[in-house]
Parts: structure tokens; sequence; C-alpha cells
């Protein structure tokens, strides 16, 4: 069957999406002692690079859930897949053609802003609409290739600065750049159906009335906290606790939490029929309050890093399952639906790691403090997900 009408090329292209996805959030993190030490950049201005990154992808998501429908599902991720690359390959390019580096920087972390932005609001919504039978089994298979992508970025990523010198870093972005490149032809070429017919799914004020969407949206903020505020710190706790270099505290720390997290995934992908979605979600808000707790609470560093992992495994379903149960939930949510989940999530997203970084720095610097104050995330989650109405499989 030719691309054009097979559905399950559609499939391949999202997983790649995800995979940009990964590349756009993760790769500039490793560069920026290169950067500090490059272009004689300040701490503030590293931290403000990641805050563009966040606020222009929250600004995405807003205007996706107005217009998303009326530009059609095709032109915003082909146009997705263009920005991610040109912001990659920027990354390369840009900060040379400007009397301040940092203003090349800037320009580049807001073009991939912008294509993850639409990226994270446009797949979830294509491999839903696509005609498969196991709609939340293709949800957390999906979400697992974010996860992979992160593994594949660090270990990559590593194995070239330490063969290729970290002096040639702007031609692994350019490298980097090469995967949304070919995936926006790619997507280009495979058949999208919608989610509804214009006109058919609610809009933005119907959804805001609706009490299912609020509840929805505040497990998607503890979703998105409970992840972050552990993935986001994990690397120097690793370091820390551990005394090992940040090579190994990277494979140890972010990359052991990524693959666990993907694991999970694709443990409910392939058993996703025999397992309640309501009871996966509630116990991996269980798991992680354990998690927390032994990475907090624990004397050795070793359990702690434990503790670390566990919440890996807790936080894979959470916002895949998410998705999956609003579409389950609220049917003619629709496109606004899953942008301003999105939003929920990435609101979330900042919300976590913030809190662990004001609690521990109130604490005198000790981390553990306010990895035992992110409890809160998971523990609301477990009560969202108690309010939500429950569907027989």
């Amino acid at each position: 069957m030719k691309i054009k009408h097979n559905f399950t090329h559609t499939l391949y292209a999202s997983y790649i999406g995800y995979i940009t996805q990964a590349v756009i959030n993760n790769f500039t993190p490793l560069l920026f002692l290169t950067f500090q030490a490059s272009y004689a950049l300040s701490l503030s201005k590293l931290t403000f690079l990641v805050t563009v990154n966040f606020l222009i992808q929250l600004a995405v998501d807003l205007l996706c859930a107005k217009f998303v429908d009326k530009i059609g599902y095709r032109p915003a991720i082909v146009a997705a897949h263009l920005f991610a690359a040109g912001g990659l390959a920027g990354l390369a390019v840009l900060p040379e053609l400007f009397a301040d580096p940092y203003t090349g920087l800037l320009l580049a972390v807001g073009l991939y802003a912008m294509g993850g932005g639409l990226l994270e609001v446009l797949v979830s919504p294509i491999v839903e609409a696509c005609p498969t039978e196991k709609k939340s089994a293709a949800m957390s298979l999906l979400h697992s290739f974010y996860c992979w992508g992160h593994v594949f970025v660090v270990l990559a990523s590593t194995l070239f600065f330490t063969t290729v010198g970290i002096q040639n870093w702007k031609t692994l972005a350019l490298l980097w750049a090469l995967i949304p490149l070919c995936n926006a032809f790619y997507f280009s070429r495979v058949p999208i159906a919608r989610l509804h017919e214009e006109g058919e799914s609610m809009g933005i004020r119907q959804l805001f009335q609706t009490k299912l969407f609020w509840l929805l949206g505040v497990v998607m903020v503890c979703a998105g906290a409970s992840e972050l505020a552990m993935s986001q710190w994990v690397s120097a706790f690793a370091e820390a606790g551990l005394h090992v270099s940040k090579t190994a505290g990277d494979l140890a720390g972010p990359c052991m939490f990524a693959a666990l997290m993907g694991l999970t995934r694709v443990f409910y992908a392939k058993f996703s029929e025999r397992i309640h979605l309501h009871a996966v979600l509630t116990a991996s808000g269980g798991l992680c309050i354990v998690g927390y707790l032994l990475a907090s609470l624990s004397p050795q560093p070793l359990l702690s890093l434990v503790g670390c992992s566990l919440c890996g495994v807790a936080v894979g379903m959470m916002w895949p399952g998410t998705f999956s149960i609003a579409s389950a939930s609220c049917p003619r949510g629709g496109t606004a639906m899953f942008a301003l989940l999105a939003l929920a999530g990435d609101l979330g997203c900042s919300l976590g790691p913030t809190t662990v970084g004001l609690v521990s720095g109130a604490a005198g610097g000790r981390l553990q403090s306010g990895l035992l104050a992110a409890i809160v995330f998971p523990a609301a989650l477990i009560v969202g997900i108690a309010a939500l109405p429950t569907h027989k499989k």
C-alpha cells in the first residue's frame, strides 16, 4: 500500500515527531557549559534560554487551541518540523551572524520552541485520529518515543563529544536538524485524519464551562509537575550523591529515568487491554510518592537513586494516560482540548522543578527537602483521578 493511504506510516512519522521533541528539549542543555565558555554567558542568561523555550511553547499551545483546526493538521505539523530544524541548525549558524552571539542563540531557541509547541499539540491528536483499535495503547507507545529520544540524545551526544570532541558541537547540531527536516517531508506524504470535522468539536468556551475539563487540567498539571520535578534535578542528585563525573551522572540519572519511563509506556501498550487506566494512574501516583520519599529520606545515596528510578516508572503513564482518559471521557473535546491539556502539562513542568528549587534554596541548598515537598503533586493527582468518571473497557 502506498504511503499516502497507509496510516502505519502516519504512526511512524508521529514517533519521529516525538523523537524530534526530545532533541529540542534535551540537546541544548548539554551545551550550557560550552556556551558559557565560548560566548562568555552568565548563568542567568543560560537560564533565560530555558525560560524563553518554555514561554514560547506555552504561547503556541494557547494559540493552537484556537487556530489549528482552521489551518489544518498537515500544514501545521510540517511547519512544526521546519521550525525545529531551523532552530537546531540555527544553534550552529545564528550566533556567528550577530555581534552578540547570545542574540543568535535566543533566535535559534525561539525557532525550535515554536516547533516544539506545535509538535506537543499536534502529534497526540493525529495519532488519536488514526483508525486504530487500541487507542490508549497507541497513545502510550507514541509517548514512549519521547523517552527513547531522550536516551538517544544523551547517549549519542556523549559519544560524539567523547570521540569527535566537544569543540565540534556545531556539526552535531546540524546533524540533529536532519531528523525534523526529513520528517517534515515524511509528514507531507502520509495520510492524516481529523478528530472531528470543523464545527463538530467543542470550543474553548465550552471546554471552560465543563467541570470534567477542569478536573483533567488539574491532573495534567500534576502529571507534568510529578515528572519534571524529578527529571530536572536527578542529574545533580546523582552527581552530588554518588560523587561521579557529569557523564556518569547523566547516564545514571536522566538516562535511567527516561529509559524506565519509556519501558513503562511500552509495557502498558503491550497489555493495555488487561489493565484499567484509572487504576494504572492511581497506582502511578502511589509509586511516585514512594519514590520521592525514598529519594528524599534515605540515608544511603544508592537507595536515593533507586527512589529516583522508581519515579521514572511511576510517571511513565501519567501524561499519555491523562490524554487517553480525556479522549474517552470527552470525545468532542477535539484539538482545542489537546492543546489546552498540553498547556496545563507545561504549566506543571514549570511548577514542579521550580517548587523543588525554591524549597531546596529555603532549606539551605538541601535538595532532599525540595524533593520531599514535591510529593504534593502525585498526591493531588491521585485525588484528581478519583474524582474523574470511570469507563468500563
